[in-house]
């Protein structure tokens, strides 16, 4: 039997997910990475290993600042594992861009393994994805938010 039970896991994950959906449509991150305990690691592919919550903060906060990444502002999880006896969450989610009204969704999805640590904080996070359909979901994206000449 694991440290923490099912419904403490899944309670901290739903709490995991609102937290992160009030970062996308705020911009605000400095709650989510609050979420980390303070020696938590943070593995990034593209970005590299963080350690510690307020490295975290440093990286999050100035990450989703930045344009494009800025209109990046819906999280949405399609699907999520979790394992008592490690305690961990494993999920896949949605990476979604700002509506544009084009009737598309701009999204690429990653997964992410997460270990909880209790009391609605994260001990490590790592996310994995494809750069390259990262890459070309950015490049639709970008070619359908500029106005065109007409």
């Amino acid at each position: 039997m694991g440290a923490f039970t099912r419904d403490e896991m899944e309670r901290a994950y739903a709490h995991y997910r609102a937290v992160a959906a009030e970062a996308g449509a705020s911009g605000q991150w400095d709650a989510w990475a609050d979420l980390f305990t303070e020696d938590a690691e943070y593995i990034e592919h593209l970005y590299g290993t963080f350690t510690g919550r307020e490295t975290i903060r440093r990286w999050i906060t100035t990450t989703m600042a930045e344009w494009p990444n800025n209109e990046m502002t819906e999280f949405p999880a399609e699907w999520w594992v979790i394992d008592e006896e490690r305690g961990w969450v494993v999920c896949a989610v949605w990476n979604r861009m700002q509506d544009l009204g084009d009737g598309k969704q701009h999204q690429a999805i990653n997964w992410s393994l997460l270990k909880y640590a209790g009391n609605d904080q994260w001990s490590y996070e790592e996310d994995i994805y494809n750069v390259s359909e990262f890459g070309d979901m950015m490049k639709e994206y970008l070619a359908a938010r500029k106005p065109t000449k007409g």
